[in-house]
């Protein structure tokens, strides 16, 4: 049996253990210890030398988030757990510091995970930014953040977003009202990023005064986008030429960034996906970075990330010899 002991701050003992113990529940079952703890000492059990650490590094890790404001629940400690294992948590910690955006009621936005941060930093240093990852990872939240940090630093005049008009396995022609009514349920996850970030209120009075604009892709073509922080999202579903298309908008003094998750194409048959050809083909080009998330950015909930594990098996598994051996679908 081995023993390891640790110093933790009493003041946030509870919040690191969780309520009844439920965070300190899953760090016993998830690595075999035991966890007593007596006045701000925690010492920990186990049979393997590696197992004691591990949860030691584990609750050391924890207690410093929630220093730094972060909450912990199971999805969190779990997130950690897997962390420490490979060795992430000082630069997962280094990353949750970077503060994206404020928000409307004062809560700032910032990134959960390695990943997250380099998909920000992309965004920052590069115009055209084109981030691939699965549902969860904040690919879309993350980008309206950084685009509305863009226009409060007064480095954009406006925000543009858009994304094409296809339905998810469903068909919504026949939904009722006008033009605008019939695309709003396309454009919804859009406008709920910037309601929750800007408040409801500001959104409505900078889309009547034209500082954020959102719209279907096809509204794009003709235009070209000045001074403007301009997201296309749910890009899996857009064809080589669609990609050029929205690609040559850009104009002077604007950034665009481009999302989609390839596990999740609902293109009609017959029609290609761009998206990773489109990411494989501007890879290296000076102004342009591809960053690609998986599911250890997955941050919407613990069941998200073991569900897009599970995909992800099955479609590797089950994919034609020519995707498994590097096609387009090949990850780098």
């Amino acid at each position: 049996m081995h023993t390891q002991t640790m110093e933790l701050d009493i003041a946030i003992l509870q919040d690191v253990f969780g309520v009844g113990d439920a965070n300190l529940k899953t760090i016993e079952q998830q690595l075999q210890v035991s966890v007593l703890t007596r006045d701000g000492t925690v010492e920990i059990k186990g049979a393997e030398q590696e197992q004691t650490e591990l949860a030691a590094e584990t609750l050391k890790t924890l207690g410093l988030m929630r220093h730094a404001g972060e909450s912990i629940d199971e999805f969190t400690v779990l997130r950690v757990i897997d962390l420490v294992r490979s060795g992430d948590s000082e630069a997962a910690l280094a990353a949750m510091k970077d503060v994206v955006v404020i928000t409307y009621r004062g809560a700032p936005i910032k990134c959960r995970t390695i990943g997250q941060r380099k998909y920000i930093d992309a965004i920052r240093k590069n115009t055209v930014s084109i981030c691939i990852g699965p549902a969860g990872t904040g690919k879309t939240y993350l980008a309206v953040a950084a685009v509305v940090a863009a226009l409060k630093r007064k480095e954009i005049d406006k925000i543009i977003m858009c994304r094409p008009a296809v339905e998810a396995g469903e068909k919504l022609g026949f939904l009722p009202g006008d033009l605008q009514n019939k695309v709003d349920p396309y454009l919804r996850p859009l406008y709920d990023a910037l309601d929750e970030i800007l408040g409801h209120d500001t959104v409505q009075k900078y889309v009547e005064n034209r500082t954020i604009e959102v719209a279907p892709l096809a509204y794009m073509r003709g235009r070209t986008l000045k001074n403007a922080g301009v997201i296309v999202d749910e890009c899996q579903n857009l064809v080589m030429t669609s990609l050029k298309m929205i690609l040559t908008r850009l104009g002077e003094g604007s950034k665009m960034i481009l999302t989609g998750d390839v596990t999740q194409i609902d293109l009609p048959v017959g029609s290609e996906s761009g998206l990773r050809k489109c990411a494989e083909l501007l890879r290296g080009i000076e102004g342009i970075e591809v960053t690609e998330l998986s599911g250890r950015d997955v941050v919407r909930h613990k069941l998200v990330g073991q569900i897009v594990k599970a995909f992800e098996k099955y479609e590797e598994q089950t994919a034609p010899p020519a995707r498994r051996q590097g096609t387009r679908y090949q990850k780098k």
